[in-house]
């Protein structure tokens, strides 16, 4: 699987064109806005995305759905505990002082325990919530496209609706650690990093910090 990096928008959300090098299917993963470079990356190619996947449904990670609904009208994948943050989300870009019209509402749910498909890749979906209350890790090989759960140096927020710190604190120790040292994980925003790295110099993973954010909670 061949993964080209786009970082996008206001937030700088990190925008994932994902390719299967055997067959050239691909699928896009958390497009921001504008998502112009997203297209014209395909239109250089000569391809198309057969999917958009979400790993979670806040305003960054969301706002290019509606681009590549248009363009390609291919289906829009979110797990089904996120859809109720689609219903503010020109709220929620007020908020930010962005003026963005809401994506259409998402075609298909991500299922944690399913695995979507694209040419001859397969993406596991996890459940990692915290950040958010249906939040996925993506999951290829030793790659996984992490969303707002663990960056290098720091964690996601858990003070955005539906977000709570204790959850993502046991995701990260239940359902990403575990995957191993050398996981390279490609978030929603920053550089990419891995698990090994994280867990030595991360001050999130650390047990003193740790405490003490569980009791500010």
């Amino acid at each position: 699987m061949r993964i080209e990096t786009f970082p996008v928008g206001a937030f700088q959300v990190n925008s994932y064109l994902l390719f299967c090098e055997e067959t050239g299917a691909s699928v896009v993963v958390d497009p921001g806005d504008p998502a112009g470079a997203l297209l014209a990356r395909y239109e250089e190619l000569a391809a198309e995305p057969i999917a958009v996947l979400n790993t979670h449904g806040h305003l960054d990670h969301v706002a290019g759905n509606s681009a590549f609904k248009e363009r390609y009208d291919i289906p829009i994948y979110l797990h089904p505990d996120d859809r109720f943050l689609l219903d503010t989300f020109e709220r929620q870009a007020a908020m930010y002082g962005l003026s963005l019209t809401a994506p259409p509402p998402p075609d298909r749910d991500l299922v944690v325990g399913e695995t979507v498909a694209f040419g001859e890749c397969r993406l596991d979906v996890l459940g990692a919530p915290g950040h958010s209350p249906g939040h996925v890790l993506l999951l290829n090989g030793r790659d996984a496209l992490s969303g707002d759960v663990l960056f290098a140096g720091s964690i996601g927020r858990s003070d955005l609706p539906g977000g709570d710190l204790r959850t993502l604190l046991t995701t990260i120790d239940e359902v990403l650690l575990p995957l191993g040292d050398d996981l390279v994980l490609h978030p929603g925003h920053g550089p990419s990093t891995t698990i090994g790295q994280e867990r030595a110099t991360n001050p999130f993973l650390q047990a003193e910090l740790r405490e003490h954010l569980l009791r500010e909670a």
